[in-house]
């Protein structure tokens, strides 16, 4: 669809696509992306942020925002008092938005499908993935690799919208892994996800064991 000349991606953004693909429609969105969330209320990056603070109080801590776009979760985060964010992301285009953003320590490129990320075990005191898990996009078994590169303890809050939390995939890996007793869930609240398009999600909170 176009919108006075420029191309609008949202409405397409849940399709199902290969990596490649993935890659390739994130890199052409990634000049519009902030506009075009931004003018429909995404609330993913603040409420993710929020819930982060309620579960890790020390700001200092190694924070990895997974699949961070352009930079707005980053941006959250900074905003919530973390100070050592790094971001990782599978578009070329969006790490080139989110270096401006000067809010990163570090930015990797990396295949979430494809593990292991480039960190080492324990890098990180938490995790916050906004917007990776859907349809087309991240699978529920990159949460191994979370667990793989966090601390004992570490909070990991994952933001996702409603219709891929209501396909059950995602819940059922957190299920699998709580039995196993490799994390404990704390929460999950629904809430704003995009209101501009009517969609709403949800805020998981897991803290690895």
């Amino acid at each position: 669809m176009e919108d006075g000349g420029k191309k609008r991606f949202l409405g397409n953004a849940y399709s199902s696509r290969t990596a490649e693909e993935v890659r390739k429609y994130y890199d052409q969105w990634a000049e519009v992306y902030d506009e075009e969330l931004t003018e429909n209320s995404y609330q993913q990056p603040r409420r993710c942020a929020e819930e982060l603070a309620r579960h890790l109080t020390n700001t200092s801590v190694r924070i990895l925002d997974v699949g961070c776009g352009t930079g707005l979760s980053g941006i959250a985060l900074a905003e919530a008092g973390y100070s050592h964010i790094d971001g990782c992301d599978l578009s070329d285009g969006m790490l080139e938005k989110a270096f401006s953003t000067n809010i990163y320590s570090k930015l990797f490129k990396a295949d979430l499908n494809m593990p292991p990320l480039d960190a080492p075990d324990g890098a990180y005191g938490g995790i916050a993935a906004v917007g990776v898990f859907s349809f087309g996009h991240v699978q529920p078994d990159a949460v191994d690799e979370f667990l793989r590169i966090t601390t004992p303890g570490a909070p990991i809050i994952i933001g996702l919208n409603e219709h891929f939390y209501n396909e059950g995939s995602l819940t059922a890996k957190l299920d699998a892994l709580a039995s196993a007793g490799r994390i404990e869930k704390i929460s999950e609240v629904e809430g704003g996800h995009i209101p501009g398009i009517g969609m709403s999600g949800w805020v998981i909170a897991i803290r690895r064991v």
